[in-house]
C-alpha cells in the first residue's frame, strides 16, 4: 500500500533538484513539462528514490481509466529500486497501467531486466521511437560540412534571396501555420493555448525559443525550439504555402541549431521520422510521400545520426482491464 511517509511526493522545485544530478535527463522528465501537461488534462506526480527518480503523468483515456506514463524516463539507475514505489504510486491513483517510454538505445539489455520486472513490450508508442540527431559539437563550417550538400545549399540559397530569421512571439499565428501545415501534409496539432502555455512555461527559462522565417514581411516558416543541459529537440514546425521556393525551413533549421549551439548544447534532436530500418528509410525516401517520409527526406539531409529507443513498456496493475484496453487498441488499428 502507498505509503507517502515512505515515498514523498516531489515539488517542483525538489524534482528540479533531483535533476540536477542527472544533466542528461531528458526535456520531457523535466519540471516544466509536466506543468505544461498538467494544463492539459495530466496531473504530473514526482517521486525519487535515493538517485533514481520519475516524473509520472496519470491521464484517463477512458471513462474509468486512468493511465500512468513516463516520458522518457524514469532518471538514473532506476529498476529495481524505484519500482515498488512506482506501483505503489499508480495504484494510490487507480491506474490500470504504468506505460514508460525510457530514454535508452534499443539493444540496450535493460529490455530484458524490463521483461523479468513484469513489463511488456507496448504496442502504443506516444513518443517517436526513431529519430536522427545531429552532432553540434566542432564549429559552424564542421557542422555544415557534415550536411548534405544540397541542405547547405539550400541554406546558402535562402540567405542570398533575403530571408531572414527571428525569435517571434506571436503564438497565435504559428497555431494558424501549425494548422495550415497539418491539412497539408496531414497531422495532428495542439491547440493555440497549448503552444502558447509551453511558451510561457519554457521560454522565460531561456530553454525554449519559437524562430520565424519570412522575407519582405511575410511569414515563410516557423518552429519552436527546446533545450535543456546540453541537448535540444526541434518538437514543433510548420511552413507557408508562399514562397516554397525561397528554401527558408532550411535556414530555420540552421538558425535554431546556432541557438542551440550558443547555449552550450552538443546535440539537436531533429524529433520523428518513419519507423524502419536505415536500408528501408533510404531506398524507398525518394519516392515515398505518406506519413513521415516527406520529413524524413527533409531532416536527413542536415546529416545527423540515426537513433532508436527500446520503445515503449507496460506493466498492467489490473490486468483485466488492461487486456481489455489491448483489445481496443488492436480494433482502433484495424
Amino acid at each position: 500500500m502507498y505509503n507517502p511517509a515512505v515515498t514523498p511526493r516531489l515539488s517542483h522545485d525538489a524534482w528540479e533538484a533531483f535533476l540536477a544530478r542527472h544533466p542528461g535527463a531528458h526535456l520531457l522528465q523535466s519540471a516544466a513539462w509536466g506543468e505544461l501537461k498538467s494544463g492539459f488534462g495530466w496531473t504530473a506526480v514526482r517521486l525519487s528514490v535515493d538517485d533514481a527518480g520519475a516524473q509520472v503523468l496519470f491521464r484517463r483515456p477512458l471513462p474509468g481509466l486512468t493511465l500512468a506514463y513516463i516520458p522518457r524516463g524514469p532518471v538514473g539507475d532506476w529498476l529495481p529500486k524505484l519500482l515498488p514505489e512506482l506501483i505503489a504510486t499508480c495504484r494510490s491513483e487507480r491506474a490500470f497501467a504504468l506505460k514508460i517510454e525510457p530514454d535508452v538505445a534499443e539493444g540496450d539489455p535493460i529490455g530484458e531486466n524490463l521483461r523479468q520486472a513484469g513489463f511488456l513490450p507496448s504496442r502504443q508508442p506516444i513518443q517517436p521511437r526513431r529519430s536522427l540527431l545531429v552532432d553540434l559539437t566542432g564549429d559552424e563550417d564542421q557542422l555544415l560540412g557534415r550536411m548534405h550538400t544540397k541542405t547547405r545549399y539550400n541554406i546558402r540559397l535562402a540567405e542570398r534571396k533575403g530571408v531572414k530569421v527571428r525569435p517571434w512571439d506571436d503564438l497565435g499565428a504559428f497555431h494558424r501555420l501549425m494548422q495550415r501545415t497539418g491539412e497539408r501534409d496531414t497531422f495532428g496539432v495542439h491547440s493555440a493555448a497549448y503552444y502558447r502555455l509551453a511558451y510561457q512555461v519554457f521560454h522565460p527559462r531561456g530553454e525554449c525559443e519559437l524562430l520565424l522565417a519570412e522575407s519582405g514581411g511575410q511569414p515563410l516558416a516557423s518552429l519552436m525550439v527546446f533545450a535543456r543541459g546540453q541537448a535540444a529537440w526541434y518538437l514543433y514546425g510548420a511552413s507557408s504555402d508562399q514562397g516554397r521556393n525561397l528554401m527558408s525551413t532550411y535556414l530555420l533549421q540552421w538558425e535554431a541549431m546556432r541557438w542551440a549551439r550558443r547555449r552550450g548544447c552538443a546535440t539537436y534532436d531533429m524529433w520523428g521520422i518513419p519507423d524502419e530500418p536505415e536500408v528501408v528509410l533510404e531506398s524507398q525516401f525518394t519516392h515515398r510521400q505518406d506519413g513521415l517520409w516527406g520529413v524524413y527526406r527533409f531532416k536527413r539531409g542536415f546529416g545527423g545520426r540515426l537513433v532508436r529507443t527500446i520503445g515503449a513498456w507496460d506493466f498492467p496493475l489490473k490486468p483485466v482491464l488492461y487486456r481489455a484496453y489491448r483489445l481496443a487498441e488492436s480494433r482502433l488499428r484495424g
